[in-house]
């Protein structure tokens, strides 16, 4: 079943996909601010290419995602990354490439723990989170349904 999925992602074409590059050492809060702006505008627009609109409870998670993600790479990953959105039928695909082989690691559950816990929110909130090793560094994806639970 596993060998099915990875193999439908990679022969399938998304719906509609855009990218932004970011220079991680320009700003940490506005490139994350924009990431999210960047993410909610996506989805927003996505019912122009035939789809009926995107609910206002995902375009938030979606939000929350790529704000955790991208907080990772500032830091954690020296150097530029990109925020890639793949829109495919009911599911969007949300990946941070960057330039730092490690992959995240979920801590356990710490509710006197204060920050840290972006991984674990991801890991959460999606249906899948793959870590993928990309040419100069890595490419962290994270698989998150559009139909409302």
């Amino acid at each position: 079943m596993t060998d099915a999925i990875a193999t439908e992602r990679v022969t399938r074409e998304p719906v509609l996909s855009a990218s932004v590059d970011y220079d991680v050492g320009d700003a940490g809060d506005g490139m994350i601010a924009s990431a999210r702006a960047f993410t909610a505008d996506f989805l927003t627009a996505s019912p122009a290419v035939g789809r009926r609109p995107v609910a206002r409870e995902r375009i938030d998670l979606a939000r929350l995602v790529v704000s955790e993600l991208v907080t990772n790479a500032i830091r954690h990953a020296p150097g530029p990354c990109r925020l890639l959105l793949e829109l495919f039928d009911e599911v969007l695909d949300i990946s941070v490439f960057d330039r730092v082989e490690t992959s995240p690691v979920p801590r356990g559950h710490d509710p006197g723990r204060i920050g840290q816990h972006g991984v674990e929110i991801v890991v959460a909130i999606c249906e899948s989170v793959t870590v993928e090793p990309h040419p100069r560094g890595k490419r962290v994806r994270a698989r998150l349904s559009l139909v409302a639970s």
